[in-house]
């Protein structure tokens, strides 16, 4: 019995003693780190007048950044701005709210792939609440929406996914043009929710200019701002239902995660590996990455439209150039992407030395991109286009300012024993993707008044279906939750149909690119209304869901 305890014992001390040698110990040579890069791509340009505060657009390439989708951990946007409201004096304090969509992948997506999608971005102040389209939100909770009503659906040609719109699977390059210009779709009102707090009637309504598909989309119902001032009279008419957009806004691009890895070799030096990361590449073997940044004031559309809805000669949507601003771009830029693992405290966390590879550029003054250094970077040529792709490897270096700095180096001069060239960065295995659904209760406004056509369905390249419905413009959920009366709601449904009949999907509203390519929206997208239904209905998402 004694030597059947000691046995015992000597094993449980072996296990123990076994286990502490597994245990990884930091600054091992050939012990991987998991860690991701993050930060901002800055893109400095000249300043306009701040009478262009009626809107923006711009033309933002579009491209698969990482070589292979790495789950949902994966966040950033391409390029982009953020739009404020503009005000005489200063900001309210403690108040943050915008509209920073645009191109990327995010958290939250449920049916990701290689190829980006659009998003709204819409934030009241605090971020609360979101909207980021027609039924997208902040969550998916329908018993407690959070901007899911935010936004309502103005074209009858395109149909919104909840996920985020679709972008044709391989698009490698191309621009996608889009901006937010406000349109008085409503009348200002005096009350909001019955409180003793305005509602302005500035729609900030998005317009895109694809190859597929050009004009107005969706708009930012003026309530999904002022209904927060409510509870909140402090900021009534400082949101952007009421105030007009600063035109001098920054244009970056935010990246939050891409994997990377890092490793010391047996000399305790520090060496970074970071998921393939590509650029376009266009024919002279620069990336032109933003072109065309414009700002607007309220003669370039928002005038033509009020006269037209007040009954003088219809508007013909085209944005007028001789009231439009021009960005120019400098030539400059710089970078805030650095490598860590989570263990490195913030302020220690080192940045990469992007200018290594990379030089900004303005190949005319309303484009910027980057030259790039072809004795570090790679070329990645495919049927959908061409790709730079960065380096990928990285050595941990004290710079000339005493400062940590990470240094791109050839695949050949990493140490083996730092066991960086084994490692991959696959798409990981992951848990089929809920469906968005959107309410089913008979007596909700999914239900009532409800659609008039449907369900239709769209099979699209990112492996998901989306069912649809055709609503009545101004019995769609979103303004049946936008503080409307029924004759403000059928005011509102008549201005739909004069925009319906004259402003179709196939001529320019903004100016078009002087160079480059047009990107494409997932062709499923593009739908064609029923008969009868051409003018004053738009298609509503219901439900989105993996492809069996």
């Amino acid at each position: 019995m004694l030597k059947r305890q000691s046995l015992t014992l000597f094993i449980s001390r072996l296990a123990l003693v076994l286990a502490w040698l597994l245990v990884p110990v930091t600054g091992t040579a050939g012990q991987i780190e998991e860690g991701e890069m993050a930060g901002y791509l800055l893109v400095p340009h000249e300043k306009v007048e701040e009478t262009y505060n009626a809107g923006f657009s711009i033309y933002a390439a579009a491209w698969p950044l990482l070589q292979t989708y790495p789950g949902h951990r994966f966040q950033t946007g391409l390029f982009g701005t953020w739009m404020f409201a503009q005000y005489d004096g200063p900001a309210p304090e403690k108040m943050y709210s915008d509209i920073e969509g645009g191109l990327g992948w995010w958290r939250d997506t449920r049916f990701a792939t290689e190829t980006p999608k659009f998003i709204m971005g819409g934030v009241v102040p605090n971020f609360v609440e979101w909207a980021n389209g027609p039924g997208a939100g902040k969550g998916r909770n329908w018993d407690n929406p959070k901007g899911h009503y935010g936004v309502a659906q103005l074209s009858p040609w395109l149909l919104w996914p909840p996920d985020g719109l679709n972008l044709k699977q391989g698009t490698c390059g191309q621009l996608f043009g889009y901006g937010y210009l406000a349109l008085p779709l409503t009348e200002p009102k005096s009350t909001t929710a019955g409180k003793n707090v305005p509602t302005g009637n500035h729609c900030w309504t998005l317009f895109l200019n694809t190859r597929n598909f050009k004009g107005p989309v969706a708009f930012f119902t003026p309530y999904f701002w002022s209904h927060t001032t409510v509870d909140n009279p402090r900021l009534a008419g400082m949101l952007l239902d009421s105030r007009p957009a600063g035109p001098n806004r920054a244009m970056q691009m935010e990246t939050q995660y891409v994997p990377a890895v890092q490793a010391k070799d047996a000399k305790g030096e520090t060496y970074a590996r970071i998921a393939p990361t590509s650029f376009p590449r266009g024919p002279q073997g620069d990336s032109v990455i933003l072109h065309h940044a414009a700002v607007y004031n309220k003669k370039s559309l928002w005038d033509a439209v009020q006269t037209w809805f007040e009954g003088g000669a219809p508007a013909s949507g085209a944005i007028d150039p001789a009231e439009t601003g021009m960005y120019t771009f400098p030539g400059k830029g710089g970078a805030t992407w650095r490598i860590y693992t989570s263990s490195v405290p913030e302020r220690e966390r080192a940045s990469i030395a992007w200018n290594s590879f990379s030089t900004p550029l303005a190949p005319d003054p309303s484009s910027f991109g980057y030259q790039w250094n072809e004795q570090l970077v790679t070329r990645k040529d495919s049927k959908d286009g061409s790709l730079v792709t960065l380096p990928e490897y990285y050595r941990l270096v004290i710079d000339g300012n005493n400062k940590s700095q990470w240094i791109p180096v050839l695949p050949k001069d990493v140490p083996v024993e730092t066991g960086l060239a084994t490692v991959s960065f696959p798409r990981p295995t992951e848990d089929r993707p809920e469906p968005y659904v959107t309410p089913d209760d008979p007596a909700s406004c999914w239900k009532k008044p409800g659609p008039v056509a449907g369900p239709f369905q769209a099979h699209l390249g990112d492996h998901s279906v989306v069912t649809y419905y055709w609503y009545r413009f101004a019995d769609q959920p979103a303004l049946l939750n936008a503080d409307l009366t029924k004759e403000e709601r059928e005011n509102l449904q008549t201005r739909a149909e004069q925009i319906h009949r004259n402003w179709t999907k196939d001529r320019d509203y903004l100016a078009r690119p002087a160079t480059g390519e047009l990107a494409e929206i997932d062709p499923a997208l593009i739908v064609t209304p029923p008969k009868g239904l051409e003018v004053g209905y738009v298609p509503i998402a219901t439900r989105q869901a993996a492809q069996e």
